[in-house]
């Protein structure tokens, strides 16, 4: 059976052919808990792909089972969060989580406990206000990055809006929006929400989220030209995944769909510790030693930066591995073959 609409219910995906029907009521209890959705468009994949692609939209009966590290909050958005909305962790930029709303709801997200229905809703009009106003008394802020949820699941009408009001703010120079819109439901990248997102005197930039190269469709590839088209750079992020992308060709894969669809591979992000999905976790040291095996067999275009979010609201952090060491005042450098060479050479 071929979806027309957001499956929403596990009956509704059992209906589709998308899972058992024994599994209904046990994935009832999952979606009790974590918001459930799946587009067409994703619900196509999950039938060509199988198990990289239901890993990541599909309700899991694991999700249940939360291990005592997880945390609802795990890389600490709400100890950075000045006004409802805003999230200012590092000194030049911020997030601006307008909705908590998106198309899809994937099985991994750190902000499973914040999104759809239940969770923290859009922001209203007066927090909206306040959380521009914020953004307009601090001159330090450079970039600001429109997130949630997903922000281009607003309409063309208000993404224009914001980005008129963002365009009125001088110090604000970058704006970045972060969206899996392009991979779930590529018709919704219209020629009006392309438009909505021009500022004049801005450089607007957006950054697509997805994990397993047959995300990147021929659908979504166009639906990110459209963006590209128009003038609006696009870079990359992905979670490590097990059983998704924890494989060097696949990752490889998928980092040259990305620039072949003329979006660099930005961030490689390390599962974060949200409840109910350590069987989607790949430990750091594997994580690094498929960043090595990326190295020296991929263009330099498709490294993307393997990071972790510390726990606790403490940023960022590149984990990727390490290639060179100092000892005596020299250095051993690591080719990426696995040789090993002095720096400078001896003799």
């Amino acid at each position: 059976m071929t979806a027309t609409k957001t499956l929403r219910t596990p009956a509704a995906l059992a209906q589709a052919g998308l899972i058992a029907p024994e599994r209904v009521r046990a994935l009832e209890a999952v979606a009790a808990q974590y918001a459930v959705a799946v587009t067409p468009a994703v619900a196509e994949l999950v039938a060509a792909c199988g198990e990289p692609l239901a890993r990541q939209y599909l309700p899991d009966e694991a999700e249940l089972s939360q291990t005592p590290e997880e945390r609802a909050d795990p890389i600490g958005d709400h100890a950075h969060m000045p006004v409802e909305g805003v999230v200012h962790r590092y000194p030049d930029r911020v997030l601006l989580k307008v909705t908590h709303a998106c198309a899809v709801y994937c099985r991994f997200c750190f902000r499973r406990e914040m999104v759809g229905p239940g969770g923290e809703g859009a922001l209203n009009a007066a927090q909206l206000d306040a959380a521009l106003a914020y953004i307009e008394s601090r001159p330090e802020i450079w970039e600001v990055i429109l997130t949630g949820g997903d922000p281009l699941v607003l309409s063309p009408r208000r993404l224009a809006e914001l980005m008129g009001r963002l365009g009125a703010v001088d110090h604000v120079k970058v704006v970045r929006l972060h969206t899996r819109l392009p991979v779930v439901d590529p018709e919704a990248v219209t020629e009006a929400m392309v438009a909505a997102l021009k500022a004049p005197g801005k450089a607007v930039y957006v950054a697509l989220h997805a994990n397993h190269p047959a995300e990147l469709t021929p659908a979504a590839r166009a639906a990110c030209a459209r963006f590209v088209d128009a003038g609006i750079p696009m870079v990359s992020q992905s979670v490590l995944l097990r059983g998704v992308n924890d494989d060097p060709a696949v990752l490889g894969a998928l980092m040259r769909a990305f620039v072949e669809t003329r979006i660099k591979p930005y961030y490689l992000h390390q599962g974060d510790l949200a409840p109910g999905t350590s069987h989607l976790r790949v430990g750091i040291e594997e994580g690094q030693a498929l960043m090595r095996a990326l190295r020296g067999d991929y263009s330099g275009l498709c490294q993307p930066t393997y990071v972790l979010d510390i726990p606790g609201g403490h940023g960022k952090a590149p984990i990727g591995p390490a290639y060179a060491e100092g000892e005596d005042g020299a250095w051993r450098v690591e080719d990426p073959n696995g040789g090993r060479h002095a720096h400078p050479p001896k003799g």
